[in-house]
Parts: C-alpha cells; structure tokens; sequence
C-alpha cells in the first residue's frame, strides 16, 4: 500500500496546458464515488488513510463546501446530470431516473455526445444503467463481482438473524466484511481496471473522450480486503459525540436508519450497540481507503497513457454519510452530514487551489461545458465554477440549496435553515430547523424559535422559497 501510494505521488505531477478555440478539445474524467462523504485527510480528517485523493488534492481545485442537490443515490445523480433542481415531484427517491424526471432535459453526457465526443459510462454513474442510454457511445458497463467474499459466514448471519427476529422476511449479509481475498476479486478493482483499458484506445482515438467512472465503495455492505481495515486501529476509532437527536429538532428531522436496517446483525429498531457501532464506522474507512487505491491506479494509468495534460478531471461523493450523528446513519437527512459532499476539479490551465466557497452540484454540468467551450443548454439551474477554478479567493454563491422527501433546506455562510411540509414537501408547513454553524458546527441544537435568530429565519425563509426547485407543471 506503502509503495502504491508512493509511486503515485512521485508519478503525479500537475502539469498546466493552456488551450485555445483552436487546439484539441479536452477530454473528461468524471468520477462519482458511492456515499463518500469529506472523510478525506485532504479534508481535514487526518485520521483518514487518503493518499491517493490527497495527492490530486495538490494538483485540482478541491471545493470545500460543495453539497448535494439530494442525498440520496438515483436523486442526486440525476439532478446533477440534468443540471436542474430537485422538486416535490422530481428527483425524489434512490430510484429517481433523470430520463423519466425530466425528459425535456439533455443530459450531461448526452450533451458530450452531440458534441462530438465518445461517451463511456463504466461503473455506476447514473443509478440505473438504461437510464439515458441513448446519450452513451455505447452501452453502460457495469461490474459483477460480489459484495461478499465469506459467503458462509454471511449465510450463519442472516440465519442468526431470523432465527432471532422471525418477521424478518428479507434479510441482507452482514453490513460489513474484512476478507483475505486479493483487490482483484472485487467490483471496484474491476471498474478501474476496466477504465484503464480505454485509455490506450482514447490516447489511439481522434474524438475527444467523456469517461465517466462509477465506484461503489464506501456503500454499504463495508466490504474491503483486510488489509484496509488493518490501515486503522480499531480501538481508537472514535464514536461521534453527538450521538443523540439535535435539541429540539422537530419530527421527522432525525430517521430510523432504514437502510442499514436491512442488514443482518443490525436490530429492526433501536441504537445499535457500540461495538457494532466501531465495527461500522471501521467498515468505512477500511472501504474509503480501498476506493482510494483503486482511484490511484486509474490516475496513475492516466498520466501514463500521455493524456493528462489534455484531460479535465472532475471528482466527486455523490452525498453525504452519517456515521452515527444524531443517532443515524445512512444519508437521507437534511443535515450537513447527508448535504456536504467532496468535490475536486483538475483542469488544463487551471492552478491547484482550495475554495470555502459555497457550491451546489447543479454547478458541476455549466463548469464542464465552459471548460470544454461548449454551448450551454437553456435549462441548466447552476453557475460555472470556472471563475473560483480561476481565483478559489473569490467570494462565493450565497447559498446551498437542496431537498430530501418532505424537506427543503437552504445553506447560507453561516447558518442551514430547512422547512418540512406535508405532502412530501408540497403542503403546509410542518417543522421548521435553524442551525448556527458559527456557534454550533455539528448542528446540536434548533435554534429556529429563538427571538435573536427570528430575522435569519425569515431571511432565509424568503430565499429558500425563491430557489428551491419547482415542479415542471408548475
């Protein structure tokens, strides 16, 4: 691992290549990273085994304050492929489709397409893999390999678990798994290694290339060889100190954890236990650091095929993770651990930086286009990033906007203010949360009530209602 990490900082050198209207087009990496939330050293979590991430870091723009449109895996990337905003009836659920949403709208790659370029999909990119079919030069690409390398334990799992809990119909494995198995027999491995081999076709080619490059990991189940999970010391493996609901959040706010709930080991209802709770969260880490390698072989294959210099490189978590915050986990929430998402852009001409700038993923689609010289379509809803690609001093949008099922939430410099209504979102108001960043980074206590914060409120009331996103009947 050592010596991967090492070979792959030396070989990585940010190199800057100016381009005009009259030279070659650049190329697009694009690479969406299943449930990574900032737990990145890059991003301040030192405890984190990142090399590889951290060492693009030194050459790309990373965006501090980057958040999801919706956290939550189909939502989210449609809402980002299309460049259009969530609404109570658009890009709803993990099972959202950006052809069935928004069928007016060109989707990012398809624009690619039109525009002269081969478009490859590999991995997961959108959620389902006919989704926008049509926009890919050929069809998407998806790994087989399995979750699971110990399928016996996991069979004396989940037959533990319904012994145990008989109404319990459908059981999954367990939520995690360490195996001595090599990164080889594993769908992540077998992603980058599928990419790789399109490089030599690309650097060989006369169009330019959108590559779009799905990874699984660190999605539950947290299956990782174990040599991962030996990268942490389990018992210093830190539980987080809100573990509790948010003082005087309303009903709704805080979810039962559904998601995991489905896994064996992990009881219907109720906290977990605080072993399972180390076990989980060293589950993930173990598969951030096994992304991790597998996205330091495809940079590393990148900048020996010859095409780095011409390639744009975009990557990014396609939402946020609690990790046991507020009592959860899973994403689904309107908080700052389900919204706040890690985005890192490496472009021709483009110095390496760091912006605290706020962004919302609607702005992914506008900056690639502006980056390639591309005509922007008419119903992209977010702004180019290349001026903070530019200049990451520069001052930044004034909000974040984003939804999740019955609530909207709006994130200003200082302060995250989300309303939940009835009728998922389309009826009369039902809760209200307000929380200081500033005094209250981990979002701890509402504060929406209190007389002093009575104007921030009805501020940031007004701007919500006047960016979130609407309905196409509407």
């Amino acid at each position: 691992m050592k010596r991967a990490a090492l070979g792959f900082v030396v070989c990585l050198s940010m190199v800057a290549v100016c381009y005009g209207a009259d030279s070659t087009r650049p190329n697009v990496l694009f690479i969406a990273v299943d449930d990574l939330r900032p737990q990145l050293a890059c991003y301040g979590a030192e405890q984190m085994h990142s090399p590889c991430f951290d060492a693009f870091a030194q050459r790309a723009v990373l965006f501090e304050r980057a958040y999801c449109m919706v956290p939550t895996c189909g939502a989210s990337r449609a809402s980002l492929l299309t460049g259009v905003r969530p609404a109570p009836a658009r890009f709803v659920s993990y099972t959202a489709r950006a052809d069935q949403d928004t069928p007016q709208a060109t989707t990012l790659n398809t624009h690619f397409k039109h525009n002269g370029y081969t478009t490859i999909s590999l991995g997961k990119v959108f959620h389902f893999p006919d989704d926008n079919r049509d926009g890919w030069s050929e069809k998407p690409w998806r790994p087989t390999a399995s979750d699971y390398h110990n399928p016996e334990v996991q069979e004396a799992a989940i037959a533990e678990h319904r012994a145990k809990y008989p109404e319990r119909k459908q059981v999954r494995g367990m939520p995690y798994e360490a195996s001595d198995d090599p990164d080889e027999t594993y769908r992540d491995y077998e992603t980058a290694s599928k990419a790789i081999e399109y490089l030599p076709r690309f650097a060989d080619g006369k169009e330019p290339f959108f590559l779009g490059v799905g990874f699984n990991k660190p999605h539950l189940p947290f299956c990782a060889p174990q040599r991962y999970w030996d990268l942490y010391d389990a018992d210093a493996i830190e539980l987080p100190a809100n573990d509790g609901p948010p003082i005087d959040a309303p009903n709704g706010a805080v979810h039962a954890s559904g998601e995991l709930r489905a896994y064996a080991t992990i009881p219907p209802t109720g906290p977990v236990s605080l072993e399972t709770a180390r076990q989980l969260i060293h589950g993930y880490y173990a598969c951030v650091s096994f992304v991790d390698a597998q996205f330091g072989r495809l940079m590393a294959s990148l900048d020996e095929s010859g095409l780095a210099d011409n390639t744009i490189v975009v990557i990014w978590g396609d939402h946020g993770w609690q990790l046991g915050e507020h009592g959860m986990w899973n994403k689904h929430s309107c908080f700052e651990t389900s919204m706040h998402a890690p985005l890192m852009v490496q472009a021709p001409g483009i110095a390496a930086g760091r912006t605290g700038s706020l962004t919302e993923f609607i702005d992914i689609y506008p900056t690639l286009c502006e980056l390639a010289s591309l005509e922007r379509p008419t119903h992209l809803e977010g702004v180019s990033l290349v001026p903070w690609l530019r200049d990451p001093s520069m001052p930044g949008k004034p909000f974040a906007v984003g939804r999740f099922q019955a609530g909207d939430t709006i994130r200003s410099d200082g302060l995250r203010y989300t309303e939940y209504r009835s009728k998922g979102g389309a009826g009369g108001l039902t809760g209200r949360m307000l929380y200081d960043h500033v005094a209250d980074p981990h979002e701890n206590r509402n504060v929406v009530d209190r007389e002093t914060y009575a104007g921030d409120a009805a501020t940031l009331h007004d701007d919500l209602d006047r960016l979130k996103g609407r309905d196409t009947a509407e």
